[in-house]
């Protein structure tokens, strides 16, 4: 993946600020140049590296823009930067395919500047799919998508459209004209809100000028925004970003609401919330779903005599573990030293022995202390009984847990290994 975010710009200052807030804010590798050979020689060198540029629209050895049409010709995404520009220039620029351009007006214009390069790093992963039976206006609003580099899907009516969705759940905005055969877009915004709200698929209605009372018609239909055509590049953009942000802001919050606010994993409430759906699904597609009970071996021990400060530090660097190795997993927090995992796929054997590794890489990790290293253990159940209900399961692992606590912690013990011989073995 291209990793790096060129800047082209003669200005010693201006350089100077941009790479500080584009090192502060991104995570790409800048590189700088001061003049078009400079911008044209890195170009030759890091092409297949760079994400983006930022670029003056006026350089000394290109006064006139020859480094835009450059960067564009190797079809680098660019937001060009400028002192002043007229509407003649800035209409020549959004034609030609640049992002945006920035004029140069103090630090908030270079800070914009740079978010607008986080923006189109974030676009990549949204999807967004465009219905419009018109094959020129499609193939017109795509390229502007494309531009802000969204991952693109079309469709020519409502009833294409709903085929797209349903193959393609995850996408994120769709843009709908107005007047299309087989299902209009009235039609097809109804369709879409019986199941998915406002803020899981935004809706962006479109249609053509004269026809003024549309815009509260769609948006009374469940649109969240509307634009007549033909509209301009500009506020095309102004009004997708703005509706993305606002759709991840939400996603945002609603994630925060879900975890815990210590360990950042999910609270006990949402892994009952989604683990009965997990569940579920499980059950109707007859795939195994495997459950943990996972609890830190003797950590009220290790609070009092460590202190609050220093519990919360390995509560933290435990939850760290779960959540990067088992991020294909719902892992939440259960209470004070316990986590629940819940792994869908995964029969009784292939969990146990990867929570069986999880509990080596935990023993295996030191915690230093006034400048002591110290460690903890944990123990674990597993169960593949689904049970009446999520609980039901849960009990189940909590027995098994409670067995491995007896049996000297520092185990994982698992329905299918009652035996004595494994309980005087365990697990190492």
């Amino acid at each position: 993946m291209a990793n790096k975010l060129l800047i082209v710009e003669d200005s010693k200052l201006v350089a100077k600020v941009v790479l500080h807030v584009a090192k502060q804010e991104l995570d790409l590798d800048v590189i700088l140049a001061t003049n078009f050979a400079e911008a044209r020689a890195l170009v030759e060198e890091h092409r297949d590296d760079i994400f983006a540029a930022l670029v003056d629209l006026n350089l000394p050895d290109a006064p006139n823009g020859e480094v835009v049409d450059y960067s564009l010709e190797q079809k680098i995404p660019t937001i060009v930067l400028t002192g002043n520009l007229n509407e003649d220039t800035r209409d020549a620029l959004l034609k030609k395919g640049i992002v945006d351009y920035v004029t140069k007006e103090g630090r908030y214009s270079y800070q914009f500047a740079v978010r607008m390069v986080k923006r189109l790093r974030l676009n990549q992963q949204v999807k967004v799919l465009v219905v419009e039976d018109s094959s020129s206006m499609r193939k017109y609003i795509c390229r502007l998508l494309e531009a802000q580099q969204f991952n693109v899907l079309q469709a020519v009516d409502g009833i294409d459209a709903i085929k797209v969705l349903l193959a393609n759940p995850d996408i994120r905005l769709l843009i709908t004209d107005y007047q299309m055969p087989n299902m209009d877009g009235f039609e097809l915004v109804k369709n879409i809100r019986h199941k998915y709200e406002k803020f899981d698929l935004v809706v962006i209605g479109l249609s053509a000028q004269g026809e003024g009372k549309l815009s509260a018609k769609f948006i009374k239909t469940g649109a969240n925004d509307f634009l007549s055509k033909p509209f301009n590049p500009e506020e095309f953009y102004c009004r997708i970003n703005h509706n993305i942000e606002s759709l991840e802001l939400m996603e945002h919050i609603k994630d925060s609401v879900n975890r815990d606010f210590l360990t950042k994993l999910y609270s006990r409430r949402h892994f009952f919330e989604e683990g009965e759906r997990i569940r579920a699904l499980a059950n109707e597609q007859e795939k195994p779903l495997a459950l943990a009970v996972l609890s830190i071996d003797d950590f009220k021990e290790f609070n009092d005599e460590h202190g609050n400060i220093n519990a919360d530090h390995v509560l933290k660097k435990i939850s760290e573990i779960l959540s990067k190795t088992l991020f294909r997993f719902l892992v939440a927090r259960a209470s004070g030293t316990e986590f629940y995992i819940l792994m869908s796929g995964l029969d009784n054997q292939k969990a146990m022995i990867l929570i069986d590794k999880i509990r080596t890489i935990i023993a295996s990790e030191t915690f230093a202390i006034n400048g002591t290293a110290y460690s903890v253990t944990c123990s674990g159940g597993v169960s593949n009984k689904l049970g009446e209900c999520l609980q039901d399961q849960i009990a189940v692992a909590g027995t098994y847990l409670q067995r491995a606590k007896e049996a000297g912690k520092n185990f994982v013990i698992a329905e299918d290994d009652e035996d004595d011989e494994f309980l005087q073995q365990g697990i190492y």
